[in-house]
């Protein structure tokens, strides 16, 4: 048996096949898709899309975590995600995460009918370790040094392979000491969340040094910035192939779930990875 990830009382495992999840930004001011699909209706529309592209998990946010983003307030972040949750929930076998840091669009969300809370900040927000202990959700613990607005200011550390492992031990303990099965917990260690780009190739290369009681990896590369600086483009749209060669690298690499905003063409690549290495290599 490879290894496991609780959601809702149901293992999931990733021997032979992991995971594409989604990105289905809710928001105005989104990095990547600039607020294409802020709305119920194309929200909506763009999940399904993703769904039939062959997303294994959708990840619906409401509030952008691009550096220098503002917050938003719990209600309005509720007002955003929770009937996009609700009308999926209806529509898709697909799995369906919230990405917050708010304990209340937690809750909110989870009981729409989200099946994952996946937190950029780890659960370190007051409150959000008693929320997502009271539902059966698994759940995404990221690191990120700092907040969205303040993360890229000189991020700094004394080796970010073995700060990023320490975060996910502490992590790890706590979440345990507050009721939740270490098998619901997925790890991610932020890429580009307060790292230089130096440290995300660090972080790449030391994937095997983060592995920690079988927990399962979130990866996720798409799109962002330091594709542009390592490739000397910084064109947006100049990003969606080379995100399809670090997904397959990063399946071969051990990854289970894979972050993208382009579905179909990373689905593709994850598949003809797992096609070559086998089950005993993709574990």
């Amino acid at each position: 048996m490879g290894t496991l990830w609780r959601i809702h009382h149901q293992n999931h495992e990733f021997t032979s096949r992991g995971w594409i999840m989604g990105v289905l930004n809710v928001t105005p001011d989104s990095f990547s898709d600039g607020g294409r699909f802020f709305g119920t209706t194309l929200a909506v529309e763009r999940g399904m899309e993703m769904a039939e592209d062959g997303a294994d998990v959708l990840d619906v946010g409401g509030e952008s975590t691009r550096p220098g983003a503002e917050p938003v307030n719990v209600a309005d972040e509720i007002k955003r995600v929770v009937p996009v949750i609700s009308e999926l929930r209806g529509r898709t076998r697909a799995l369906i995460s919230i990405d917050t840091m708010k304990p209340e669009v937690a809750r909110e969300a989870v009981a729409a009918g989200a099946d994952i809370v996946n937190d950029v900040n780890g659960l370190r927000e007051p409150g959000m370790l008693e929320a997502v202990a009271g539902t059966s959700a698994g759940v995404i613990v990221m690191h990120m040094q700092g907040t969205p607005r303040t993360m890229q200011a000189q991020p700094y550390y004394r080796d970010v392979v073995q700060d990023v492992r320490d975060f996910f031990v502490e992590r790890l303990d706590t979440l345990a000491r507050a009721g939740i099965d270490p098998l619901r917990v997925a790890l991610d260690p932020g890429f580009g969340f307060g790292k230089t780009l130096a440290h995300n190739l660090e972080l790449l290369n030391g994937l095997d040094q983060l592995r920690m009681e079988d927990r399962p990896f979130v990866l996720g590369v798409s799109r962002k910035s330091m594709l542009g600086t390592l490739l000397g483009d910084s064109r947006l749209e100049h990003r969606a192939w080379p995100t399809v060669a670090l997904t397959s690298w990063m399946r071969e690499s051990g990854g289970e779930i894979i972050r993208v905003h382009d579905v179909k063409p990373n689905a593709q690549a994850m598949r003809m990875t797992e096609a070559i290495i086998g089950p005993a290599r993709s574990a």
